[in-house]
């Protein structure tokens, strides 16, 4: 199956493999880094209820990101507090045109949901534990939150290819060695053998950059996320994603949503 989510996207497009496919596939939704400019709207314009999911999401939030989103800037896209409700409308448009176009409910598409981070919400939503509405504000707290503890433009992300997650540690941990400033630099993601995404202060990740080059890496991305959203491979506490201080700061952490919990539709999510 292919549903691509950003730019000028094509439509989604279902393979033609039995039903039964589905016990042996599972969904998973995307993380902060996959947002782009242009997201979302080739889908507003061809299917209403495409629409509908981003004008749920606009009213929910009392804000138009769906304009946000299709228009930019890509600085303010890419801030967390929009980033991660975004993502999550555009998949779950995807989700609304495969069921009404189609026919195929999300049940039919995989046995079990995931996500990536935020991509953990999208699911839950995808199986009707989370209105879309509620789902788009739990995000917006999630993101104030999540950009309070590390101020726009102090920390930063990059993906290292071509190196194990054993030399991404040691690399991280090189960068840090000869800092007085507190900077911080980790292991965040083992995306995959060989790509693995290191998080922390900006300047620290520059630097673990610089020395994956000397240790042979392919090449090192840095991400487009406004601060650095995940702590450590080790498994830090999903509540302090920041790696900008060492230790959380979240004002926003008491905030309630007033959010109704529905009875989970199968596929499974985890």
């Amino acid at each position: 199956m292919s549903i691509a989510m950003t730019g000028a996207e094509p439509l989604p497009i279902l393979d033609t493999a039995p039903v039964d496919a589905a016990d042996r596939r599972a969904l998973v939704f995307p993380g902060q880094g996959s947002q782009a400019v242009g997201m979302g709207r080739e889908l507003a314009e061809r299917f209403t209820v495409a629409r509908r999911v981003f004008d749920e999401v606009d009213a929910a939030l009392g804000q138009k990101l769906s304009q946000l989103m299709a228009d930019g800037p890509e600085a303010e896209l890419t801030l967390t507090e929009n980033a991660q409700p975004a993502l999550m409308a555009v998949s779950m448009a995807v989700l609304a045109i495969l069921r009404q176009e189609h026919g195929v409910d999300v049940s039919r598409l995989g046995r079990c949901v995931a996500g990536h981070s935020l991509g953990e919400y999208t699911a839950l939503t995808a199986v009707g534990s989370f209105g879309v509405g509620d789902a788009a504000r739990l995000l917006r707290i999630r993101g104030l939150a999540m950009q309070t503890a590390v101020p726009v433009g102090e920390g930063a992300m990059a993906a290292l290819m071509g190196l194990d997650l054993e030399t991404a540690r040691e690399i991280a941990a090189e960068a840090t060695r000869d800092s007085y400033d507190g900077s911080v630099c980790v292991a965040a993601n083992d995306n995959a053998p060989g790509q693995v995404v290191i998080s922390g202060s900006r300047a620290a990740v520059v630097r673990a950059i610089e020395i994956a080059a000397l240790r042979g890496a392919k090449r090192s991305v840095m991400l487009p996320v406004s601060r650095p959203v995940s702590l450590s491979v080790d498994g830090a506490s999903r509540g302090c994603h920041g790696a900008g201080s060492g230790r959380c700061r979240y004002p926003a952490a008491g905030a309630a949503v007033d959010l109704q919990r529905h009875r989970s539709r199968s596929p499974r999510s985890g």
